[in-house]
């Protein structure tokens, strides 16, 4: 005979507060429940280990579904309850002042209040309209109960005929909710919330055929040298649906000081940042809890993929708790640790493989010094870049010694390094630098302008970077450049651009003229644009070479000529720095046609 009962609730009615806090992650009802039949299957295999209960049939998880009666039923073969662990467990819930709960949540901005206040099987009212239950404990003297309740404030109770132990719950959901009743939809999010469940979940099973939806012994659970890497490469594929190979991965397993495991594993992802590529999956005791929680694993490291479970964090949990949790942020530091030793042990044991994968890894590193302190501090003497011969060297190998105090009273600079950004752009600037023995670094991802202002930050007496054609290096130049006569022939027409001219003495003869810019100006431009700010104009100069037999013939020119020819230096130089407008393009072309026209004779 059931009886009638009140839940043990100070609202009257905790629908609201379920709906309000929760709606917006509803499906996560399914996770629940399952997680809930998880842990009473636990909770029996201990009593058997124990000898305190009698071994039954393989344990199991199962889920059907029914589009006629719009219901979901998830059924488990566990430990069961007796009628007063159903009042204890289910109608009576392990908070008060609901609604004044409700209230104090709002003003603290707070995130979630599921598994903090009993609520893990009323998450399941977000879609039903009705539950039931029918569960028999494993004591084999206490009779089957049924407890049902449409989850406003009472519930009815009694016996039922159930034979077998476990508990089954039946949502009979709302009208709205019919999806929940589709076998493709409930696959799906067994998938995303159950793939490492410990015990097998079927489905709407058929027959002997069936085959699990999960997965019992994901391969982050055994330990790193049982694993191969074709085993690595088949779970990155399962669990990622990503069949391109990744570059490596790195296996966590610690038990001390606290207990983690999972892999992470480095996919290619070129020059560019893909910051929604990334998931780093986040389990409890193999029960999903989301994807990159950035409490957990640093934002950097989003760009991995990987699976990460932590038995210390709790299955349900706000924001403002991990936030505030030291055992968070060590495990948070030790996954940076782990990251960052892996590769470092790459580029000390195999030099080859590192430098094969850094156009993969560079966007990754560099990204990850810039975020995280203690990152760079591991990592920074792996930086590496490409030289003007194609060879990778650490980008440290290129500072100078620190500045003394001395030094820097009296005005030097730090260590110039120089490097490429485009090197078919930058063309005529290699030659030269090739041809005087120099070097630089090719640096030509997007993330490079930042990443340079970066190292200059943590390196302010040691290096300065500058691009090929900001500057004339000192070992490109000769002595005795200056000359008052040319600099004002190219000031003449060149003041109305705002175009600075210096005259230098260059090595090389056969250049009249270099266009450079301002490294500070161009640098600014290059990181407003990537924040969609525009562009900033160029700050150029003209670098007339003196050494050069054109430009000194200049000075003993006519003016016409002389002005023609001045104009022919100016915007050749500027080609080979930049792509002309088309009015500098035409102005050449006509410059061109008429110095060739006055030295060819036609018939």
């Amino acid at each position: 005979m059931e009886r009638q009962g009140n839940i043990k609730i100070a609202s009257e009615n905790m629908m609201p507060i379920i709906k309000k806090w929760l709606y917006s992650e509803k499906d996560i009802f399914l996770r629940e429940i399952v997680a809930n039949a998880s842990d009473a299957i636990t909770k029996l295999k201990k009593l058997v280990d124990m000898g305190e209960a009698p071994a039954g049939e393989p344990w199991r998880i199962t889920v059907t579904t029914d589009k006629d009666a719009n219901t979901l039923t998830v059924e488990d073969n566990g430990i069961g309850m007796t009628e007063e662990e159903v009042e204890k467990y289910i109608t009576q819930i392990a908070f008060s002042g609901a609604a004044d709960f409700v209230e104090k949540y709002e003003k603290a901005g707070g995130d979630g209040i599921i598994g903090h206040f009993g609520l893990g099987f009323y998450s399941a009212y977000m879609v039903a309209e009705r539950i039931e239950i029918f569960t028999k404990s494993y004591r084999e003297d206490a009779p089957a109960v049924h407890w049902e309740s449409d989850g406003e404030s009472t519930y009815s109770i009694g016996d039922c005929t159930k034979e077998t132990r476990g508990t089954k719950i039946v949502m009979h959901l709302q009208k709205e909710e019919s999806e929940f009743a589709q076998s493709y939809t409930v696959r799906d999010l067994l998938e995303k919330y159950c793939a490492f469940m410990p015990y097998e979940i079927y489905l709407d099973p058929k027959g002997e055929e069936d085959k699990p939806v999960n997965t019992t012994q994901p391969l982050y659970l055994k330990a790193p040298k049982d694993c191969t890497e074709e085993e690595y490469k088949t779970f990155y594929r399962d669990t990622f649906h990503d069949f391109n190979e990744p570059l490596f991965q790195i296996h966590l397993n610690m038990d001390y000081p606290f207990r983690l495991k999972g892999i992470l594993y480095f996919p290619k992802v070129k020059k560019r940042v893909e910051l929604d590529r990334g998931q780093v999956k986040l389990y409890c005791n193999q029960v999903y809890v989301a994807d990159n929680i950035k409490e957990v694993i640093p934002e950097f490291l989003m760009l991995l993929n990987g699976v990460i479970d932590c038995p210390d964090i709790p299955l349900n949990v706000s924001r403002s708790f991990l936030q505030n949790d030291g055992e968070v942020k060590k495990i948070a530091k030790h996954i940076v640790k782990k990251v960052a030793d892996k590769l470092c042990e790459l580029f000390q044991n195999d030099r080859a493989r590192y430098e094969t994968c850094w156009p993969d890894l560079a966007t990754f590193v560099k990204f990850g010094a810039i975020r995280d302190e203690e990152f760079y501090r591991r990592v920074s003497p792996i930086i590496i870049f490409k030289n003007l011969a194609g060879e990778y060297r650490p980008v440290e190998s290129a500072y100078g010694e620190p500045l003394t105090e001395e030094e820097r009273k009296e005005g030097k600079e730090a260590q110039a390094v120089y490097y490429v950004s485009d090197e078919d752009k930058q063309a005529q600037y290699i030659a030269m630098f090739k041809e005087a023995g120099l070097d630089a670094f090719v640096m030509d991802t997007f993330i490079d302008p930042h990443f340079l202002s970066f190292l200059e930050y943590k390196n302010p007496d040691r290096v300065r970077f500058l691009r090929i054609d900001a500057d004339v290096a000192s070992a490109l130049k000769e002595e005795g450049g200056d000359d008052g006569a040319v600099k004002e022939i190219f000031e003449g027409f060149l003041k109305e651009k705002k175009i600075e001219v210096r005259t230098e003495r260059l090595k090389n003869r056969d250049i009249p003229a270099i266009v450079n810019s301002s490294e500070f100006t161009r640098r600014m431009s290059e990181m407003n644009s990537f924040y969609g700010m525009g562009d900033m104009p160029d700050s150029l100069s003209l670098v007339v070479n003196t050494a050069c037999p054109a430009v000194e013939a200049l000075k003993t020119a006519g003016e016409q000529e002389r002005t023609r020819a001045a104009n022919f230096i100016w915007l050749s130089a500027l080609s080979k720095y930049r792509t002309l407008t088309s009015v500098e393009s035409a102005e050449l072309d006509g410059i061109i046609s008429e110095i060739l026209g006055k030295y060819l004779t036609t018939e």
